[in-house]
């Protein structure tokens, strides 16, 4: 008689994974849908798009300088590759929101609570990161960058070079300005705590400078322009921790 009811529950194991999978695809596409339809939209604007993101460079090169292009395809490719970069900052919200429709119906309600404003948090860090690089440490760069070159060289940068490292800059800046959400997140999993966190500020003020040192360009203002929003990102996250933890703590208690 056990055997029929193995059975069953084994077919609605299978059945439930189907429709897992199912809503998986369904919210891939979406979100995939999401980025194509900007691409298509911004893909007329491509080359205007690498001329603004050029600017910070093209300011503070010397009189008659300019980008170049040293493979055939990079006029028309590079544009293209940074059309494709910018619908996926632009659907990003769609992507993540896909994403938590999908993980959300399995969490508890405190860990809903929690989720909600650390996943909110994390995408304006990140867009706040790719600004702060953009509009601030970018132009400081390239302004000691032409300074150093040496007498007799001229600097023409390649654009497909140019593009590659100003989205490593702002993945850098961005995944560095999640400070507050990782402090959170490691409370929130018990690995560290309010004391601990204030005891290991000394620690975070070093490793923010060693990490930025490793991260920005060869020049000490860079440096410090990242280093300095770090260790008020983690002050932030601490801040976050007695607002966050405690009343989730609290709720799961009761």
């Amino acid at each position: 008689m056990a055997a029929p009811e193995l059975d069953h529950d084994s077919q609605d194991q299978e059945q439930g994974l189907f429709s897992h999978l199912i809503e998986l695809r369904s919210r891939l596409l979406k979100a995939s849908a999401t980025v194509v339809i900007v691409l298509l939209a911004l893909i007329p604007f491509a080359n205007r798009l690498y001329t603004e993101l050029a600017a910070p460079l093209m300011a503070r090169l010397p009189q008659g300088a300019h980008l170049i292009a040293t493979e055939v395809a990079s006029p028309f490719v590079t544009p293209l590759k940074l059309a494709f970069y910018a619908s996926l900052f632009i659907s990003m919200p769609m992507i993540l929101y896909q994403l938590w429709a999908f993980v959300s119906p399995g969490l508890y309600r405190h860990e809903k609570r929690l989720a909600r404003p650390l996943l909110g948090a994390a995408l304006l860090l990140f867009y706040a990161g790719c600004a702060f690089a953009y509009f601030l440490v970018l132009p400081a760069a390239f302004k000691f960058l032409t300074a150093v070159t040496p007498e007799g060289v001229e600097m023409m940068t390649d654009i497909t070079h140019y593009l590659d490292f100003v989205m490593l800059m702002f993945f850098a800046f961005g995944l560095c300005f999640e400070v507050p959400v990782a402090v959170v997140i490691l409370a929130a999993i018990g690995i560290v705590n309010v004391d601990q966190l204030r005891n290991g500020r000394r620690y975070a003020i070093v490793g923010a400078f060693a990490i930025s040192a490793f991260i920005t360009p060869p020049d000490i203002t860079s440096m410090v322009m990242l280093a300095v929003p770090m260790c008020f990102l983690y002050e932030l996250g601490v801040l976050a921790v007695r607002w966050l933890i405690r009343p989730a703590a609290a709720s799961t208690a009761e």
